[in-house]
Parts: C-alpha cells; sequence; structure tokens
C-alpha cells in the first residue's frame, strides 16, 4: 500500500475577477493522480507554471484543493478537521525553494529550528533545546551559531536550517519544492547528497520537485511530468529518461545540456499542436505511462 496516494487532485484559480465582472478560471492542477511508496523519492518535473508546486502544496493543504482527495497512510487528508490536521503535519512536512525568503529574518537559528516543536507543545525548554543542537548536527550546521540570524549564514547553510526545522516533529513524509534551484551548484551537490543521506539514515519519503532534470535523474526512484497541469508520463526514472514517449518530455530531456562539447544532440522544440490534452494516460511498458 502507497504511503501518498493522490487521486483526481484538482485546483483552479479565479484571476481577474471584480464587482462586476467575472474573473477567468485557471485549471493549475488538473485532474492528477499518482502513488508515492515509502521510502521512495518521487519526481515531480516541469517547467515554471506547470503546476508542480501547487501541487505540492495540495497534499499539506497549505492551498486548499478543490477537489479530488490525498490519501496519507491510508486517511483522506482532505477530510480531516483541522486539529486533527494539526497532529497529521508533524508526519508530513515541506522544505520550500527559497531559503532567502523561508526565514523569518528577526529570528534566531535556534528559535527558527525550535518553533515547531513550541507550536505543538513537545518538551520543556530544555529538552528543546538538547533536540534543536541534535537537529544542527545532524544537518551539518555548527551548534556554535545556534545564536545567530539567518542573514549571517550562507545561503547553502540557510537551507540546511530549514531542512532542519522540517525534520524537527520526526516527520516520515518531505515535500521537497525545489530545494537547490537558489543555490549555487557546488552547494546544489552538498544539499542533494545530505537529502540522500538522511533519507536512508531516517527512512524519510520525499515528494521532490523541480525543474532540473539532470538532478531529478539523479535523485528519483520515479518521475512524473507535468504539462499545463496535467501529468503526461510517468514511470521509472531509467525508463523514462532512456525512452521518453510524450512530445512534452521529449522537449525537455532534449534541452539537458551534454558534458562532451563535440557530441551532437539536437533540440526539440514543443509544438504545443502536437499535445492531445484530452489524451488519457496509457501504460507504454511495465510501470511506464504516457498520455499519448
Amino acid at each position: 500500500m502507497a504511503l501518498v496516494d493522490v487521486s483526481h487532485l484538482v485546483k483552479r484559480f479565479v484571476r481577474g475577477g471584480g464587482l462586476l465582472r467575472r474573473g477567468t478560471t485557471v485549471n493549475a492542477v488538473d485532474d492528477v493522480s499518482f502513488a508515492i511508496d515509502e521510502g521512495e523519492t518521487f519526481g515531480l518535473v516541469g517547467e515554471s507554471g506547470s503546476g508542480k508546486t501547487t501541487t505540492g502544496r495540495c497534499l499539506l493543504r497549505l492551498i486548499e484543493p478543490t477537489a479530488g482527495s490525498v490519501t496519507f497512510r491510508g486517511e483522506d487528508v482532505l477530510a480531516l478537521s483541522r486539529a486533527r490536521m494539526r497532529l497529521a503535519r508533524r508526519d508530513m512536512q515541506i522544505v520550500f525553494q527559497d531559503p532567502y525568503s523561508s526565514l523569518n529574518p528577526r529570528m534566531r537559528a535556534r528559535q527558527i529550528v525550535e518553533e515547531p516543536l513550541v507550536i505543538h507543545g513537545l518538551g520543556a525548554k530544555e529538552a528543546r533545546l538538547e533536540r534543536v543542537a541534535e537537529l544542527f548536527r545532524l544537518v551539518g550546521l555548527d551548534t556554535a551559531h545556534l545564536e545567530r540570524y539567518p542573514h549571517e549564514f550562507s545561503g547553502g547553510q540557510r537551507q540546511r536550517i530549514g531542512l532542519a526545522r522540517a525534520l524537527a516533529l520526526n516527520p516520515s513524509f518531505l515535500v521537497l519544492d525545489e530545494p537547490v534551484s537558489a543555490l549555487d551548484v557546488s552547494v546544489q551537490a552538498q544539499v542533494v547528497n545530505l537529502l540522500l543521506d538522511l533519507q536512508q539514515q531516517l527512512k524519510l519519503t520525499y515528494l521532490f520537485i523541480a525543474h532540473d532534470l539532470r538532478l531529478v535523474e539523479h535523485i528519483s526512484n520515479r518521475v512524473a511530468v507535468m504539462y499545463l497541469g496535467k501529468i503526461v508520463e510517468t514511470g521509472p526514472t531509467a525508463a523514462l529518461f532512456a525512452s521518453p514517449q510524450h512530445p512534452y518530455t521529449r522537449a525537455l530531456l532534449s534541452a539537458i545540456p551534454v558534458a562532451d562539447p563535440d557530441a551532437h544532440k539536437r533540440r526539440i522544440v514543443l509544438d504545443p499542436a502536437s499535445v492531445n490534452r484530452a489524451a488519457p494516460l496509457r501504460e507504454i511498458a511495465a510501470g511506464h505511462w504516457a498520455a499519448i
């Protein structure tokens, strides 16, 4: 049984509405379904505006979905009361994309990491401080810097603080919303390796949202490709990268830079007319589905 099961998820936004005029409805997430097994990393890829981040936030009800269902350990997340959802969030956390804006600049690093423990009323003050120090060490930060403010850390260190905060409540499922896209390439590798180490050490399950396909290929067990709010292809990472079936997936993969400057690689430009938006996902090979 899957740890997370998303079925026919829909999120609509109304744009440009006013007192005397109707707004335009935008289907940010349009009938999206997928499942994530315990202990795996499920990659969700697509260009900006494809609906990746909205999907991730709907899973945790940071944005309320318009329709569909999300189950976590067999329990319908969207049907939970506010009090029960508060408890469920101990097991489901998010690491945001931007380490510069996701940390409160007026709080010290110790307070930022301790805040989830305070909100959920876990432990006395001394026990919380011990837990914060333990989390700092876990993500590779120096406990001597606990009293620093966010601006006194580098970008990679700030993202580690955000990760420590997400891990404070011992979750089993993390939504990683482009967690390294705002970092330098050298720092990206360090953070990705940390995520892989923590996954093994803490038995974590990841929804890894990204637009960097090389990174997704490296870290994910399975991948789903989103285009204009829909999943157009999904399958085991190796199979999908080796044999992309959907025109959009082929266009995306053709944009990956090649290390060899002499290698011939033809860039595919997507023709929107080649995409049948109404096509259902059908199985191409074992576990490999495409909307063609």
